[in-house]
């Protein structure tokens, strides 16, 4: 029998989407082919300590997504520099804990999605799941991606920018005069709806201003697009392939982190789409155009706008979508014909290919 590849599935982080991704992991670890590989589960708690976890209690309350939290009661651990058989190893005792093989980042927002944790894994030379440096980067913040759209000549909404320096030029009649009314005001770096508010008057202008600062330094404000979402589900490296548009019909007011994953009837899912085939041609093609544009690899869920004149644009990309009972991403894959366990094995598998192509890469020039 071969040797099992070991799987390093990182989890919980420095962000307020933390919760957001204990149910990913959850589900992850349900899923994963058990027979293929060996899953070491570390979770980073809100402080950014790390934990080994064991698979039977890595989480408390985990059937309820109010209540899901961390178990640290488990073993600290740290990666350090050494060679790949001691590269993680125990705080308490300093034993080494194994190799392992590849990490699958389930980190959703800061220092998780947005390139950190990607750097310290190309530090520490261990093949990862999903976007590099470079794509997650710019995945993470909005008001980048946007502007990559924009130049790619990718369709998206108007939108504005703000840095917290800037806070006393943040003018309404200006936003409305620009943007038109009803808009939403969401952070630059942050997703799952955290943060986001619709603003229909004055009165609700400041508060949503103060909710976005919270959790970032820049803030976006974004016109209103009065249309259908879809999204829209990517999978590879240098040749992506795109799954069956999906349509989202949010039951709350729009799509918000109560509706994505505390309420399981807050949004309608209608997988595949009803949709007439030359848009879901428009739509697939807009979904891999956006993969390469923003040097996405792996995976990245795409949202989209379909107004009534049939117009299509591109929302934003996320380079780690949810994995969660109700999450799009794995759930387009299915409806495509390919089950969350394959899926899971694919982009594994993904992950190890771009290692080994980065890894022939010269390093010394040679005169």
């Amino acid at each position: 029998m071969d040797k099992k590849i070991r799987v390093g599935i990182l989890f919980g982080g420095k962000s307020a989407e933390h919760e957001v991704s204990l149910q990913s992991a959850k589900n992850i670890v349900d899923a994963i082919d058990k027979n293929k590989y060996e899953v070491i589960l570390i979770g980073i708690d809100k402080q950014g300590q790390w934990y080994l976890s064991e698979a039977s209690r890595f989480l408390l309350h985990a059937e309820n997504p109010k209540l899901i939290a961390l178990n640290k009661s488990n073993e600290n651990v740290a990666l350090v520099p050494k060679e790949k058989e001691n590269q993680l190893v125990s705080l308490s005792n300093h034993r080494s804990v194994g190799p392992i093989d590849v990490v699958f980042p389930v980190l959703h927002g800061p220092y998780g999605e947005d390139g950190t944790i990607q750097g310290l894994l190309k530090l520490f030379n261990i093949p990862f799941v999903g976007a590099s440096v470079l794509g997650s980067a710019i995945g993470m913040d909005k008001d980048v991606m946007k502007r990559l759209f924009r130049d790619a000549d990718i369709p998206t909404s108007k939108f504005l920018v703000f840095n917290r320096s800037s806070l006393k030029e943040i003018d309404f009649d200006e936003v409305k005069k620009s943007l038109g009314i009803p808009f939403f005001i969401k952070p630059a770096n942050l997703g799952s709806s955290v943060g986001i508010n619709k603003v229909k008057n004055q009165e609700q202008f400041k508060p949503a201003i103060e909710d976005a600062f919270k959790y970032d330094n820049k803030i976006l404000v974004e016109e209103f697009i009065k249309g259908r979402e879809i999204e829209c589900s990517v999978l590879g490296n240098e040749s992506p392939i795109v799954s069956v548009p999906g349509e989202i019909i949010p039951q709350h007011e729009f799509y918000s982190y109560q509706a994505k994953y505390i309420d399981e009837k807050g949004a309608l899912l209608e997988i595949p789409a009803k949709l007439p085939w030359h848009i879901i041609d428009r739509i697939q093609q807009l979904a891999i155009k956006a993969f390469k544009a923003l040097c996405c690899e792996g995976m990245a869920r795409v949202d989209f706008f379909l107004k009534e004149n049939e117009e299509v644009l591109v929302n934003e990309l996320n380079t780690i979508p949810g994995f969660t009972k109700i999450s799009m991403y794995p759930k387009l894959w299915e409806a495509s014909g390919i089950p969350y366990t394959e899926l899971i094995e694919r982009l594994i598998q993904l992950a190890l290919e771009r290692f080994e192509r980065e890894n022939k890469l010269k390093i010394s020039y040679e005169l």
